[in-house]
């Protein structure tokens, strides 16, 4: 590839005179301007390997010249040689400052400027491939990094999904929750980092039911006070699993893990959090689990029309959810309607309070166990 050099003074004979030299052994593509500003709109669009400009010019100096050209995108380090026959100390100090790389003698037939010439050209042509090198470099730990995270969401992925068929044979649930989960997270306005990583750490929500027994997790039936006492244990348990990880998505998964039973009034299990002392991220899930758990079927209980999901949501907020997630989940409720459809029952013919109480938001019970 030839060395793409940018020359720039306000004398067309210099110009060509400069064209022919630099492009002379065929290393070397030159394109010239009369104008230095008609030069600063060409390097805003393409790359150069090397700038020549004159000192001395109508509308902008060579210093000038030099202070713009520097700020332009990837051109910090192209190799810019100023043209003057005016070598004073202090213009040669303020050019540096400006960031000029050698000066050139305006002499045309001059040896130092054949010396010069020849040495920019090669330093040109080794920066650019030193950024070459970088981009090439940069592109490969991208690609690596991005591998990496894909393999670390997919075994989070499939965790969650293990742990969801144990009480789903579909391991829905932990996919849909991830996607309402992602849907409150956005419209909370959340960053985008954050709402990526809740949507993938909120399938680890229930990662602690894998040391819940077959005959509580699975019971048709209504649970006793004790099997309760146990289900709820599956909170800790999780955010034990999923403690001092070094992945972030993990420890996040640990936070939701540990709170998404937590109530905005304090009523919650395992610790009785109550309203910004629940993590974001736990408070996001929790709407998201309650409402997925209430619209489709287990075990023990039939689905909850999505109607009646949705009073629940607004009847409950600011007392068990987060009044702001309740808020934003419904927002864009055309959307849980779309996640919904497709996985949504026949409606069980029971009334709302009937459902409701039926219900459960581990998923079971819905309503915590009264504080003493």
């Amino acid at each position: 590839m030839l060395t793409q050099a940018l020359l720039v003074d306000d004398s067309r004979s210099i110009l060509n005179f400069l064209k022919r030299h630099i492009e002379a052994e065929g290393l070397v593509e030159a394109t010239t301007f009369l104008d230095p500003v008609e030069a600063l709109t060409c390097a805003r669009e393409r790359v150069f390997d090397l700038v020549l400009v004159d000192y001395e010019m109508p509308h902008m100096d060579g210093i000038s010249f030099i202070r713009v050209f520097r700020t332009l995108p990837g051109c910090a380090d192209i190799p810019i040689a100023m043209i003057t026959s005016r070598q004073t100390d202090d213009v040669k100090m303020e050019a540096l400052q400006a960031g000029a790389t050698d000066f050139l003698p305006k002499q045309p037939q001059s040896v130092e400027m054949t010396v010069r010439l020849r040495n920019l050209i090669q330093l040109g042509a080794a920066v650019r491939k030193l950024n070459d090198r970088a981009a090439h470099l940069a592109s490969e730990v991208a690609a690596a990094t991005r591998k990496l995270g894909e393999r670390e969401e997919e075994i989070i992925l499939r965790l969650a999904l293990a742990v969801e068929y144990r009480d789903n044979d579909t391991g829905e649930h932990t996919l849909r929750v991830a996607r309402y989960s992602r849907i409150i997270a956005e419209q909370l306005g959340l960053p985008a980092r954050l709402c990526r990583d809740i949507y993938l750490a909120a399938p680890l929500h229930d990662v602690g039911k894998v040391a819940i027994p077959d005959n509580i997790l699975l019971k048709p039936g209504k649970l006793t006070a004790e099997e309760i006492a146990v289900i709820r244990t599956h909170a800790t348990i999780g955010e034990r699993i999923l403690a001092d990880s070094g992945c972030e998505l993990i420890q996040l998964g640990a936070q939701i893990a540990a709170g998404h039973h937590e109530r905005w009034d304090g009523a919650g299990y395992p610790n009785g959090l109550k309203s910004d002392e629940i993590p974001v991220a736990a408070r996001v899930v929790a709407v998201a689990d309650v409402f997925d758990a209430l619209t489709t079927r287990r075990p023990y209980k039939e689905p909850m029309p999505i109607e009646a999901a949705r009073n629940y949501l607004i009847e409950h907020q600011g007392r068990q959810f987060d009044p702001a997630c309740v808020e934003a989940f419904l927002s864009r409720w055309k959307e849980v309607v779309e996640i919904a459809a497709g996985q949504q029952a026949t409606p069980f013919q029971k009334t709302d309070a009937a459902l409701v109480s039926e219900s459960a938001a581990e998923s079971r019970p819905v309503e915590p166990v009264p504080a003493a």
